[in-house]
């Protein structure tokens, strides 16, 4: 078990290292940050212009409804590119530098390297979150905190980023080229989105169609509402995804 627990911290911290020393990790950090401050800003000056509108209402949005869930929300957004583009080189680019034998060679189980580069980029996105969070906690000594609703929305938040990783992590395991692996990694985010807006169009909710889609279990999360079913849904993916991936490196390596 120690063994095991070694391999998977060595592969977690190799990748970790690549993520800092390659300019991707950084450029992608200092662009959607300050596109998310910027939408901060926004959010804050109109959340605070409507404030004595707001202060007639017994029960109306506060300062989390209007400012800290629409910033997770837009964070969610640039996750779809974000991630496919943070998580393509996880796999796909050590086959394609002709690393991921010597990773073979080393006797390191697929499921550790899987596991290993996954935690990498995982510990990533969730800073990326924690530093989205921290400009609307700045402000939480001046104003009335939800913390309830902002504690369901950033563990939609951690659980979407952690499912997308690892959607990122399977395609770049089947992948030949990095860029493949993106763009596999960024449909597949949409599809999973959206799979159920043509049921939605029929007027069909709460089908099976329905609890396919991310988004059915996302939004709940955002209105402060925690279920075990939306908790179990991404759950299964992320297991799913990272045994997909695991099961094609075991397969290459029969191969090689």
């Amino acid at each position: 078990m120690s063994h095991a627990f070694t391999n998977t911290v060595a592969v977690t911290r190799l990748e970790w290292r690549r993520l800092l020393v390659r300019p991707l990790a950084w450029v992608l950090a200092a662009l959607t940050l300050a596109w998310l401050a910027w939408n901060f800003t926004l959010l804050l000056g109109g959340f605070l212009a409507g404030q004595i509108r707001r202060a007639a209402l017994p029960d109306g949005p506060g300062f989390i409804d209007l400012v800290g869930v629409p910033l997770l929300a837009q964070l969610a957004q640039l996750a779809f590119l974000v991630v496919p583009l943070l998580t393509m080189s996880t796999l796909a680019g050590e086959r394609r530098n002709g690393t991921l034998p010597l990773l073979f060679a080393a006797g390191v189980p697929a499921w550790r390297i899987v596991l290993g580069k996954y935690l990498a980029v995982l510990g990533w996105l969730l800073l990326w979150l924690a530093l989205t969070l921290a400009m609307p906690l700045a402000l939480m000594h001046a104003t009335h905190f939800d913390w309830g609703k902002l504690a369901a929305a950033t563990l939609g938040l951690a659980l979407m980023l952690a499912a997308l990783a690892a959607v990122g992590v399977a395609c770049s395991s089947f992948a030949s080229h990095p860029a493949l692996a993106a763009a596999a990694a960024l449909v597949i985010a949409l599809a999973l989105w959206s799979v159920n807006q043509g049921a939605q169009m029929a007027g069909v909710d709460g089908g099976a169609i329905n609890w396919l889609a991310m988004s059915t279990h996302l939004q709940p999360l955002l209105r402060g509402l925690v279920s075990s079913a939306d908790l179990v849904w991404f759950a299964l993916l992320i297991v799913l995804a990272l045994a997909l991936a695991a099961r094609q490196l075991d397969a290459e390596r029969e191969r090689g």
